[in-house]
């Protein structure tokens, strides 16, 4: 198969909190390949891979991946070694949550993880008395790690912050993933008001959502949700966050690949003036993005 990016610069890399493991500073959100042909996801992918997105987050039909795992297993068979691979548990049960990542690590041809998420935990079917209970995902997923299915577990989600701030108090875990961007901050705020304790305890950070999320309601579609002229801002932004490992941005197709690591070619942190000049216009969107990712609280 032809190598279309052996050329391009090696994308640098960061510390992910306390594991001791180096990643991409921009990893491969998989969804928006998952909902594509077969025969166009999986040359993409390896695209990929040799643009060097080695970080690959994925997950379940159930998570919004659509067939994304299925396509990775294609590739993981020789290329295993150089991948960092996160999927994910997206229910609060504790026998439902193994079942389906057993699944996961079948469907992807690999018998461990290297990171599992309890998935949006925000979300009103993972409220914090299901999922850290003794039967709920949290415990589960421990007692995976311990029997070698993942080596690190984490916790996403895009709302609800202080279901995070209640994470760092009931569980064990090595990952925090969350929408961090330069609109919702205003809205959210896990930048301000969950991160700083999770840098404390060591935790990694992980950005998603970088530029808003795709504006369709299809995972499958092209663009984002924030007006193009702000993205290389809102890449500077969210790399800039203090602590940050890294984002995971959902790449759909060859031009938004190219486009994604020109941006990533320049990035350096936003001034402060230049954070100031950003304040008016994204204010503004976030009156009208409003709880764009689900309630607040």
């Amino acid at each position: 198969m032809m190598r279309f990016f052996r050329r391009q610069p090696r994308i640098p890399v960061r510390r992910l909190g306390r594991t001791g493991v180096d990643i991409p500073i921009l990893g491969l959100g998989t969804a928006p390949l998952g909902h594509r042909p077969e025969e166009e996801a999986v040359p993409f992918l390896e695209r990929c891979l040799d643009a060097g997105l080695t970080h690959l987050d994925t997950g379940p039909p159930k998570g919004g991946f659509g067939e994304a795992q299925r396509y990775l297993r294609a590739v993981i068979r020789e290329r295993r070694k150089e991948l960092f691979i996160a999927t994910r548990c997206t229910v609060a049960d504790g026998d439902t949550a193994m079942r389906e990542l057993r699944e996961n690590l079948d469907t992807l041809g690999i018998e461990r993880a290297d990171l599992v998420y309890v998935q949006s935990i925000g979300d009103d079917e993972m409220r914090p008395e299901r999922i850290y209970a003794p039967g709920g995902v949290c415990p589960a997923l421990e007692r995976a790690r311990a029997d070698g299915l993942t080596r690190f577990l984490g916790v996403s989600g895009h709302n609800r912050p202080r279901r995070f701030l209640t994470a760092l108090q009931e569980w064990d875990f090595d990952v925090m993933l969350n929408a961090v961007n330069v609109v919702s901050r205003y809205i959210y705020g896990f930048e301000e008001q969950v991160w700083p304790a999770a840098r404390e305890r060591g935790i990694a950070l992980l950005g998603m959502k970088v530029f808003g999320g795709v504006k369709e309601s299809r995972l499958s579609a092209k663009g984002a949700h924030l007006p193009e002229a702000l993205r290389p801002a809102a890449l500077r932004y969210s790399l800039g966050l203090p602590g940050i490992s890294g984002v995971l941005i959902g790449v759909y197709d060859d031009a938004e690949l190219r486009q994604n690591l020109a941006w990533l070619a320049e990035v350096t942190p936003l001034s402060g003036g230049e954070l100031t000049a950003l304040e008016s216009p994204t204010r503004e969107l976030a009156s009208e993005w409003h709880d764009v990712y689900g309630p607040v609280a």
